[in-house]
């Protein structure tokens, strides 16, 4: 097997495990009772996306809703945590997903929304062990690539981006400031919170 097809089998694998992390996420959401509110999303992908074959690939255009892209028939599509942490996604933006005939997906930004840049301390959920952006009185949520690629620690400063017209759960970050006193566990422990 060649380099190149090693490298194709390789993203295959990947793409396939973050699906099935985002089902595993989405049954647990909705065995606790804490299903997302995608119904604006819907409603936008409903709007402006859209679905056509050309040639044999397969176009869909739709909303990310900070993880995932919504088609504009209700259909999720998992966008690789990796490619959303360094595109900076922001929840709301439109993008343009090709499936081509071999299986493979290739998302593109086509229409972001407008952003706005704020301030913020990562913080540790309690409860779920994610973490999460502080933000004056609003929790974001983040990727925990964005996180990592980073190398965020729990009470480093986040600069994170999100829609500068909409409410939305999802942030994506811009960059992290390193907390100058170093991210110990003692000072750790005080920017942990139970949502």
């Amino acid at each position: 097997m060649s380099k190149k097809e090693k490298i194709k089998e390789l993203e295959s694998v990947i793409y396939n495990l973050e699906l099935d992390l985002q089902r595993s996420k989405t049954i647990l959401n909705e065995i606790s009772g804490k299903k997302q509110n995608n119904a604006d999303h819907l409603k936008t992908a409903g709007r402006v996306g859209s679905e056509e074959n050309i040639g044999n690939s397969v176009i869909v255009e739709g909303v990310f809703n900070g993880q995932i892209m919504i088609g504009p028939d209700g259909k999720e599509y998992s966008v690789p945590a990796n490619y959303a942490s360094k595109s900076k996604l922001v929840e709301g933006d439109i993008l343009k997903l090709t499936i081509e005939p071999d299986g493979s997906f290739i998302f593109k930004q086509i229409s972001p929304v407008d952003r706005q840049r704020l301030v913020g301390h990562i913080v540790k959920d309690h409860e779920s062990g994610e973490f999460i952006v502080l933000a004056g009185d609003k929790v974001y949520k983040v990727l925990l690539a964005s996180v990592t690629y980073f190398k965020g620690e729990v009470a480093d400063e986040a600069v994170i981006l999100v829609a500068k017209e909409a409410s939305c759960e999802w942030a994506a970050i811009e960059n992290i400031i390193k907390n100058k006193n170093g991210s110990s566990q003692s000072s750790a422990d005080d920017f942990e919170i139970t949502l």
